[in-house]
């Protein structure tokens, strides 16, 4: 069953955090609705906090046991039943059985040991030299040494004027960083740098243990979810803030849902994407 709860903050953000805070629940498993913007007042006077309205799921309360009242009668002890005595059965002898030969046992397959197949490191063509493979690797590995890391860039050209890289090594997490921030820092970077001395736009995507992919298919079930929480409430919901990349991914998710659409409100880099009910 859904409940609802109603909390205040200095912002959106922080109203938003409130509510989470006292059901103990992720920013995934709710809907928000903002009730009110947080207003300043004058030189501190006539403030008013933020007020959302945030819904979750609550598990149904189980049905109490129906209480049967016994009667007077039922309240007596019971009788005892009279149950009558089989005479023991006498039965004969039995014969007994004859030793039965024993047979010899099969020998044990000697089982063949198990052997671990592990699976081979992914191999990456060198750069050329004087390419724009090789200018990408030079930038990022002379970052990522000023960072600390020891992560290797590899760099190959896909399609459309893309270039994809990808990091390898040990510890790559603090490079993905929170929701991927930290690598798309890197990649603003690395597109920024090396578009300065080629020719034409050329497009550089960063990515380290597959985290484009796997946020990506994050972002379809979570869109989804939000959609079938939309249809279900008849109301609107606006998601946590998102850059220009996942907002395009949650609104190609739902295009093609009945009775759903969205936009997108706020400026960068609190634009967030809104999941409305359509009548």
């Amino acid at each position: 069953m859904e409940k609802t709860i109603v909390t205040t903050g200095k912002t959106i953000d922080a109203a938003i955090e409130n509510a989470l805070a006292q059901l103990g629940l992720d920013r995934d498993n709710v809907s928000v609705q903002v009730l009110s913007q947080a207003k300043a007042g004058f030189l501190g006077f006539g403030a008013t906090p933020a007020k959302v309205q945030v819904t979750y799921e609550a598990p149904d309360p189980e049905p109490e046991a129906p209480k049967v009242a016994l009667s007077s009668a039922s309240r007596s002890k019971p009788k005892a039943k009279f149950v009558p005595k089989e005479e023991p059965k006498v039965e004969a002898p039995k014969a007994e059985p004859k030793p039965a030969k024993a047979e010899p046992k099969p020998a044990k397959k000697a089982e063949a040991p198990k052997v671990e197949v592990k699976a081979e490191p992914k191999e990456y063509a060198p750069a050329a030299p004087g390419s724009v493979e090789e200018k990408i690797e030079v930038f990022l590995k002379g970052l990522l040494e000023h960072m600390g890391s020891e992560a290797v860039p590899h760099a190959w050209k896909g399609e459309d004027n893309t270039y994809m890289v990808e990091l390898t090594g040990e510890d790559l997490g603090y490079l993905i960083g929170r929701r991927g921030d930290t690598l798309d820092a890197l990649q603003h970077l690395a597109n920024y740098t090396v578009n300065r001395g080629v020719e034409g736009h050329i497009r550089i995507n960063v990515d380290a243990e597959c985290y484009r992919q796997k946020r990506e298919d994050s972002l379809r079930r979570y869109a989804n979810k939000k959609a079938q929480q939309v249809l279900k409430a008849h109301r609107r919901t606006t998601l946590e803030p998102m850059n220009a990349y996942e907002r395009h991914v949650i609104h190609a998710t739902l295009q093609d849902t009945d009775r759903i659409t969205t936009y997108s409100i706020g400026t960068e880099p609190n634009r967030r994407v809104v999941i409305e009910y359509v009548r």
